[in-house]
């Protein structure tokens, strides 16, 4: 039996909201845009480069938005 929803209203699933979204720094932004294309395009070795530049980039103090430990 599938679900039923009113004529012309979406059903969304409610996303709750959360004080400590992670909110990425510019170079946070294009190492994650970069690593997205990279397997787009099935650059497996790229993704992987973008991965490891984004976890160092995370680890030094040039990165403004640090993901919570």
């Amino acid at each position: 039996m599938s679900a039923q929803r009113p004529e012309g209203r979406p059903v969304r699933p409610e996303i709750p909201s959360s004080e400590t979204q992670f909110t990425p720094c510019d170079p946070c932004h294009h190492l994650t845009l970069a690593e997205a294309e990279a397997n787009a395009e099935y650059d497996w070795s790229k993704a992987t480069d973008c991965r490891v530049l984004l976890k160092r980039h995370q680890a030094t103090a040039e990165c403004s938005a640090r993901k919570p430990e």
